[in-house]
């Protein structure tokens, strides 16, 4: 047989047949494949967010500094003639020089004031170093902690000198005195911004760069040595807070072109749109556009701040491409301080952005500090210079013959360039240019549809868009939008809103202060809206109401709870879904709303979830059923009779097919029990008390040596692959080879052997919960204590109970609770461990710290047999609870030999720093992770740690949380594997094309005929006793179990892949496996029989096998009451029975067929039902009883008939029609056999027979139509196993004499096996199970020895 990959280039495809069968596999449905089991349930890291102002600060003081000297030039700058004159747009010389200095003084203001309209101005003009310090420490001095402006314009004085100083006069004019920058900075304090004005202005800034260095130093000083001079004196004011802006470098001189301004740099950053035009005009490029005069310049129509004028769309576009290029050039957080933090500074930076541009023309390089990157060059200038040219071009119409403006296409042109990044680009990319100016758009209402639309686009690619767009500044802008009015836009902000909050939550303070929770509040009521958006509008309100009292006011004045209400029988399971969760969150710890909720019967309503098709909308429900019965306020009779009928309802999901569900239900009930926690503390007490007095009937009282399980003594020892479910919850490792023999056995502290028996097997050990390190506080309750507590519950009359009628509310949930501590799914054990315990602790110090438990009472016996008798409480396994890290270090212990436990020497009780919980030696705090067999009692000096309070408000599962992920994702993207591009579609392809080579070429061998099947192709001892095989039906793999472990075995290459442990008590053992999707993402299901189903992802390939989910797939599972067979069949019969019984412990176990067309699971076996499971809902859909008084052996279904064939244990086969109802949809019986049905099988064809045979060795077949066998062949003796080809009409006999038949459709025997190939001739044992592989003609076969041989048809065929 050749291997997958050489398959891959055989040329001849029969390609019709090829494409049929790969359309099937397509449309084949997945099991197990949603989020909620492929992603851990749990909430994304929230990102820090750092666009949100921590200190949002206001320039509120300004010190306009002029040193004109009108007339007189200093004597260090010899100046040009014609020379650059004027100042603030006036030339000084045109008037007297005192009148010039005031109106320029008075200009400034004015140009400053349109931008900071609001803060107090005082002009210096021509001043004195007192003069400076007086404005300068009275504006400090008002300011307080606000920012204050230095504006220092040196035209007439000399250059700033190297010692750090500027000039300023003496008071009659005659002299230039310097003013130390030292001192200008003790004057002014931080925060401040300085402007500098003047020729080497870059001086400035070093030397104030060098004296705030100084500053720090003199500070740190002054801290370290309180005696030393420099603290004596008072402390000079930190300069961290600072910013500088200065005209030119160090060495530069300002220009001094006569067409320019004299002080440009002033000019650019506050006029910046007239400087712009005028230097726009005496660019060469401005020579096309004819007309345009600096005359006509100064006519431009309109206002700076009517953006529907010519004058004011452009300040606009200025100010959109000035942010656009600051945010795409400057870092982030430079960028939030300098263009967001301060309106008055994120002018002045954006103004000078120009002047860097226009002053560099000049040779003249503006300096700031913090300093920004060059931006001169950047390619937004060239958006700015075309609206400039399209504005110019229309002035001289305009202005002569009064034409209409025509406005800029420039805003429209950027969103394109926005939409075609969002359209063409790929993943890892920059963040687009234009995200400043979609902001800016949304001040317009031309475009803001389209710029809302385009956001909601973006920050659609994931929560790095959303933090995006936050730290641009969208917020503002989104939160007033919602004062609008406008239908349209409803969609656009509910979905643009729902990202927001799904990314940072923390805005829904700012929400309700701004009345937005009313928008969201009406789009939810509000019927003609899609689904989808009431949907985001509830998951908004979710958020907002979330542990936040005043939004749950809000809302519930908002009438919240009513317009939820409504909502919940939708037919869109999400908004489903939001708004049970928005309800469970209204009324968490806040009383009105629940009583709100009370008076509209809102439990009640919710009622109806708990049986929801959709898992997480049934999780939604018990979430807020919890939270509703969790509040803490005062208690009346109204209020407890609620609690206890919602806690009724609640645990009729006890047996829910999704972990998901019922681990949200172990928090709804941990709510109940911290509410009630005394009348549950009486309740704990008396089934501990029970569970002491009561020896639970065991396998270990009646095992006989047969019973046990063969010593395992193969040279080498089997590793055990670690397990993690899919939170690491556990890493497994095992004693489960229990050290080569037992015969070498240590002995135990004490010197006697120790006994083995199932009944020692089940040692009481601590469980490691998941709050934290293994080695965790003790647990007052063993995992072996619950389980027996549990069954205990269901055997005695536990009537005695004092002061509470047993069958109380209480009682039942701490049933309910025991129950779910065995659940299969570790993740939900373990939290209802921790309830438990965290009640069982408080009972018991409360009760009598003294005596916690009897130390004796739980070594006595072991857990029931899974057949004892007269169980009311569901029956089920649990997996032992175990550490929550994924300890590599744990997985290579030595396993440790079986020591029974020490008898109890208890050490007397004796509290410790806040009641510790006592310690024991029956729950060893260090315990091998799934170990499974028993440990040495805690080793000394192990203190116990601090008890921690097990149930907080803490205990949560994380699905709010997880479900509010789904916002956060991008919604609009293609799924994967409908990306016909992608991995997983590509190798989604790859499997398909391998099913169909397999299934071609395998046909082509059946078609010819198997005339031999013993050609043995692989043959390896596993590591325990197969009792259950199953090929994978399309690769190389085979799937092995034991009692409670799988092995994974290449068949082709003859290694094995994996090991790994089940799960399983000790008590059970696995009963059946199929593998799921197996088409496809194969999974692996596995059956105990206790009921329990577990499914395994990432088996036989170098990943950690992973649960993915378990459930008890069946309650209540019966002790077995065989048929005996009837007095003519011989006494064969009998010792097969028997055999059968020995190897199967009595009874069938589970059994299980899957039907991958649809879905469904059908389950049976010791019960008196077939249950069928839909795993899409993952919910029982149907009971079908099977009116026998004897267990299932075997189930075979055919989906297109919805035909259901069972074989029983009394030797009936029976056929169930699923479409009937439960009296009348058992169709057909047949009686023919007179012992243990082994198999029934129905063939798959629209006529296929039904085939089945029973311990005797005849089998019958029949037509579904017929009451009776059309053909009956007699076969071995003593069948203990067997199996039917589903294609090449073979079927194979294992018998407990050792050997096995195969046999064809006419009943000829064509092989007959006894020996194993090599190994000498090696006798083989008795055969525990066999399969055929769906496909090929290869058959398994497991038998007692531990071997596991497959046999093919001969080598020239393959």
């Amino acid at each position: 047989m050749k291997m997958d990959s050489d398959l891959l280039h055989s040329p001849a495809v029969g390609l019709a047949e090829e494409e049929e069968a790969d359309m099937n596999d397509w449309k084949l449905p997945l099991a197990f494949m949603k989020k909620r089991h492929s992603e851990k349930i749990e909430g994304s890291k929230a990102l820090a967010q750092s666009w949100r102002m921590k200190d949002r600060m206001k320039t509120v003081s300004v010190a306009l500094v002029l040193c004109l000297n009108v007339g007189v030039d200093p004597p260090d700058v010899v100046k040009t003639s014609p020379c650059a004159r004027l100042e603030c747009w006036i030339d000084p010389l045109s008037m007297s020089p005192q009148k010039a200095l005031e109106t320029i003084g008075a200009n400034l203001q004015k140009q400053y004031e349109n931008w900071q309209p609001r803060a107090r101005y005082k002009q210096s003009l021509d001043p004195t170093v007192d003069e400076v310090k007086k404005l300068c420490t009275s504006l400090r001095r008002n300011a307080k902690e606000e920012r204050v402006l230095f504006h220092y314009n040196g035209h007439g004085v000399p250059r700033p000198t190297v010692n750090g100083e500027i000039w300023v006069f003496n008071k009659n004019y005659t002299q230039y005195i310097p003013l130390s920058i030292y001192d200008l900075q003790t004057w002014m304090g931080s925060p401040s911004i300085f402007v500098y004005d003047c020729s080497n202005a870059g001086i400035i800034v070093k030397s104030f760069k060098q004296f705030a260095l100084q500053r720090e130093q003199e500070l740190e000083v002054a801290a370290i040595n309180p005696s030393h001079p420099l603290a004596q004196m008072p402390l000079p004011p930190s300069m961290k807070n600072c910013i500088q802006l200065a005209a030119c470098e160090a060495s530069e001189l300002l220009p001094m072109n006569p067409d320019l301004p004299a002080d440009l740099f002033t000019s650019c950053l506050t006029t910046p749109i007239k400087i712009a035009l005028r230097w726009f005009c005496m660019q060469k490029s401005a020579k096309l556009v004819p007309g345009v005069t600096l005359d006509l310049i100064e006519k431009i129509p309109g206002r700076l701040n009517d953006r529907r004028t010519p004058l004011g769309e452009l300040n606009w576009i200025f100010t959109a491409i000035t942010d656009t290029i600051a945010w795409n050039v400057l870092p982030r957080d430079l960028f939030q301080k300098l263009f967001r933090q301060d309106l008055l500074v994120a002018s002045l930076f954006r103004n000078f952005l120009l002047a860097e541009r226009i002053m560099r023309s000049y040779n003249c390089t503006p300096v700031s500090s913090p300093r920004l990157p060059p931006t001169y060059m950047h390619a937004m200038w060239q958006a700015w210079d075309l609206a400039v040219d399209i504005c110019l071009s229309q002035l001289p119409t305009i202005i002569e013959e009064g034409t209409a403006f025509r406005h800029s296409p420039f805003f429209a042109e950027q969103l394109t360039a926005f939409q075609v990044w969002l359209t063409m680009g790929v993943e890892n990319r920059n963040p687009p240019e234009q995200l400043p100016i979609v902001l800016q758009v949304l001040l317009s209402q031309v475009h803001r549809l389209r710029a809302l639309d385009l956001l909601g686009r973006f920050l659609d690619l994931g929560p790095w868009a959303v933090s995006l767009a936050l730290s641009v500044g969208i917020f503002p802008y989104v939160l007033k939008l919602l004062q609008s009015s406008a239908r349209e836009l409803r969609p656009l902000l509910v979905f643009i809103w729902a990202k927001i909050l799904a990314v940072d939550s923390s805005c829904q303070a700012d929400l309700v202060k701004d009345n937005g929770h009313k928008y969201f509040l009406s789009v939810l009521a509000d019927s003609y809206m899609p689904a989808e958006h009431r949907t985001m509008a509830v998951f908004i309100l979710a958020v907002i109401v979330n542990s936040y009292n005043t939004g749950q006011e809000a809302c519930l004045q908002g009438n919240l709870i009513a317009n939820c209400l409504e909502q919940l029988s939708d037919p869109h399971p999400l908004l489903r879904q939001w708004v049970a969760i928005c309800l469970g969150r209204i009324w968490q710890n806040f009383d009105p709303a629940r009583w709100c909720g009370v008076r509209d019967s809102a439990h009640e309503k919710l009622y109806t979830l708990l049986s929801d098709p959709i898992p997480e909308v049934r999780c939604a429900a018990v979430f807020a059923l919890g939270t509703f019965v969790g509040n803490s306020a005062e208690r009346t009779d109204h209020s407890t009779t609620i609690d206890h009928n919602v806690a009724m309802m609640l645990a009729q999901l006890i047996n829910d097919g999704s972990p998901v569900v019922r681990k949200e239900l172990v928090v709804a009930l941990s709510h109940l029990v911290v509410q009630y926690e005394s009348n549950f503390c009486t309740v704990a007490l008396q089934f501990i008390e029970e569970e002491k007095n009561y020896t639970v009937p065991s396998p270990a009282n009646t095992a006989e040596p047969g019973n046990l399980t063969p010593v395992r003594d193969s040279p080498a020892i089997p590793r055990l692959r670690s397990v993690n479910s899919y939170t690491n919850i556990r890493a497994a490792t095992t004693a489960r080879n229990l050290n080569k023999s037992l015969q070498n056995l240590n002995l135990n502290e004490e010197g006697g052997p120790a006994a083995f028996s199932p009944g020692n097997l089940s040692t009481s050990s601590s469980a490691s919960s998941t709050l934290g390190s293994p080695d965790n506080d003790e647990y007052i309750l063993s995992f072996e204590t619950i389980d027996k507590m549990r069954r205990v519950s269901s055997y005695s009359s536990l009537n005695s109970l004092i002061g509470v009628s047993f069958n109380s509310v209480y009682t039942q949930i701490w049933r309910v609770l025991l129950h779910l501590a065995a659940d299969p799914f570790p993740e939900v054990s373990d939290l209802a461990m921790k309830v438990l315990n965290s009640i069982a602790y408080k009972a018991t110090m409360n009760a009598r710290p003294q005596r916690i438990l009897d130390s004796g009472s739980l070594t006595q016996s072991a857990p029931a047999s899974p057949t004892s008798k007269g169980m009311h409480i569901h029956q089920a396994g649990g997996s032992p609870p175990m550490p929550s890290t994924s300890s590599s270090s744990l997985t290579n212990e030595v396993p440790k030999p079986p020591a029974r436990e020490q008898p109890a020497t208890r050490p007397p009780y004796t509290p410790t720093l806040g009641g510790q919980a006592p310690h024991s030696h029956q729950f060893p705090r260090t315990r091998k992770m799934f170990d499974k067999g028993p440990e040495q009692a805690a080793e000394d000096g192990d203190e116990p740690g601090g008890h921690r309070n097990y149930i907080s408000a803490a205990l949560q599962t994380g699905l709010c949380d997880w479900s509010a992920k789904y916002f956060a994702q991008p919604v609009m993207k293609i799924p994967e594997e409908h990306d016909l591009e992608s991995q997983v579609r590509m190798e989604r392809q790859w499997r398909f094309l391998r099913n169909t080579r397999v299934r071609r070429q395998s046909r082509g061998i059946t078609q010819r005929g198997v005339s031999r099947l013993d050609d043995q192709i692989f043959i390896n001892r596993n590591p325990g006793v197969p009792s259950v095989v199953k090929f994978h039906p399309f690769n190389t793999c085979i799937a092995v179990a034991d009692k409670d472990s799988i092995c994974f075995w290449d068949w082709e290459k003859g290694e094995r892949l994996d090991y790994f442990y089940n799960g399983n008590p000790r008590y059970t053992r696995i009963t059946a496996m199929e593998y799921l999707n197996g088409h496809d993402c194969s999974l692996l299901l596995t059956a105990t029989d206790d009921g329990a189903l577990r499914i395994w992802k990432n088996f036989a390939d170098q990943k950690n096998p992973e649960m993915v989910t378990a459930w008890q797939g069946l309650s209540d599972m019966l002790p077995t009451t065989r048929g005996q067979p009837s007095t003519s069949a011989h006494s064969l019969a009998r010792r097969v029975s028997i055999y059968l019984d020995r190897s199967k412990q009595g009874g069938a176990g589970m059994v299980v067929d899957w039907e991958q067309e649809t879905g469904l699971l059908m389950t049976s076996g010791d019960v008196r039902v077939i249950r069928i499971w839909d795993t899409d809902r993952e919910m029982k859909v149907q009971d079908i009883p099977t009116g026998a008084d004897s267990c299932v052996t075997s189930l075979s279904c055919d989906s297109q008939r919805s035909l259901i064939v069972a074989g029983l244990g009394d030797g009936s086969v029976r056929v169930f029609d699923r479409r009937m109802g439960p009296n009348e949809c058992r169709v057909m019986t047949y009686r023919e056999h007179g012992a243990w049905v082994v198999k029934a099988h129905l063939q798959k064809e629209t006529d296929g027979h039904i085939i089945s045979v029973s311990v005797n060795g005849d089998v019958r077949f029949f037509e579904p139509r017929t009451p009776d066998s059309i053909n009956v062949l007699q076969t071995v003796k003593g069948l203990t196993a067997l199996d039917i080809h589903p294609q090449a009409n073979l079927f194979a006999c294992g018998s407990m004499n050792q050997f096995i038949a195969v046999y064809n459709a006419n009943g000829d025997v064509i092989s007959n096996i006894k020996y194993y190939d090599g190994f000498m001739g090696q006798r083989i044992g008795a055969i525990s199970c066999l399969a055929f592989h769906p496909y090929w003609p290869h058959l398994a076969v497991g038998s007692n020895d531990y071997y596991m041989s497959i046999y093919s048809a001969e080598k020239r065929l393959r």
